[in-house]
Parts: structure tokens; sequence; C-alpha cells
């Protein structure tokens, strides 16, 4: 049996310290991007697709006309994907070059229905594209470099004053819970501490 690559494990999911270290902005802020991350589309759980689903009156009713109202072209077909919940993912489909959830100002219908109705703003986001550049991949919570080296706002040095730990806590927080961003600080202190 092979050891994993890293060491420590937070909630079953491995913790590649590399989240520490890479340069990203400040903050995102769809005013500056319009949403490119979500320009490719975007990866669902099975039960985030059935929600989506279950709520497609009340999300054509938010959208705007440079996003498409048909339902059968929303999503590709379902492929097994073993870091999803379901083991099932559900991919976006890509309209007018973006995803079909993203309004022509860089918005996510799903995260907008959400604030418009008084919820919290990811109920119904799927968490693939909340953690962005975070990604589980491999049973690890890493850096999506893959994705992230096709941005042209955030992928620059110049725009990259802060790190992707720094940028994302709230994402982190949603993702490990209050006691496991607790548990991910500590293994910061410890990882810089041990680089010195």
């Amino acid at each position: 049996m092979t050891k994993p690559k890293f060491e420590k494990m937070i909630n079953g999911m491995y913790i590649d310290p590399l989240i520490f270290t890479q340069k990203f902005v400040k903050s995102c802020d769809v005013c500056i991007c319009s949403g490119e991350c979500c320009y490719y589309g975007v990866y669902t759980d099975k039960s985030e697709h059935e929600l989506i689903m279950s709520l497609k009156d009340r999300i054509i009713k938010s959208m705007d006309d440079s996003q498409t109202k048909d339902v059968e072209k929303w999503f590709e077909d379902p492929e097994p994907d073993d870091d999803f919940p379901s083991g099932i993912a559900v991919g976006t489909e890509v309209h007018n070059g973006k995803c079909v959830f993203l309004d022509r100002q860089g918005y996510c219908t799903l995260q907008k229905i959400a604030m418009e109705d008084g919820e919290f703003k990811w109920k119904y986001k799927p968490l693939y594209c909340i953690l962005f550049p975070l990604v589980i991949f491999e049973g690890v919570l890493t850096v999506d470099d893959e994705h992230l080296d096709r941005m042209h706002y955030c992928n620059k040095p110049v725009n990259q004053i802060s790190t992707v730990f720094d940028c994302c806590k709230n994402e982190l927080k949603h993702v490990l819970g209050e006691e496991g961003f607790k548990e991910l600080e500590a293994y910061r202190e410890e990882f810089f501490s041990k680089s010195k």
C-alpha cells in the first residue's frame, strides 16, 4: 500500500498545503471579471442537479435574454465521479460562451434567486462553484490550477496580492465547518513553522 501524498486529513479530505501558498486575488469581484471562472460550465453532484431542476420555474423567472430557458439545454449527461457525494457528476452546458446559469452581468442565477428570496446565498449553488479556485480532486482539497490557468484576471501575477487561503476563508468554512476550519488554521501554522 502506498503512502498518500498528503499527510493532513480534515473531515475525510486530505489537505494540499498549496492552498496556503498559491497566490490569488484579494477577493472575487464579478464586476471586474464578469464571472470568468464560470465561462466553461461547472459540475454539480447528482443531488444538486435534482435540486436545480426542481427550481426550474423559479430559475427561468430570474434569467435574462442571454441565457437559455430551455431546460433540456442546461445539463450534460451524468457521469461517474468519486469526488462527488453521490458518485455522479452532472456538468452544466455552455450557452453564449458561458455557463447556462451565468447572466450577462456575470452573476450566477442560482445565487441570485437565493438572495432575492431571502435565503442563504449559496443555498442552491453547487459546491464546485462555491469553492473555486479550490477543488476536491481525488479526495484532496486543493487548488484547481488547471482551471485557474485559463483565467485572464485572477491568474495574472499583478492581480495576485493574496493567497487562496486568505481569499477563500468563507468557502473553506463552508466545506470544512467551523471546527474543521480551526483545525486547518492550526495545520497552516504548523506548515509554516516547519518551512522556516
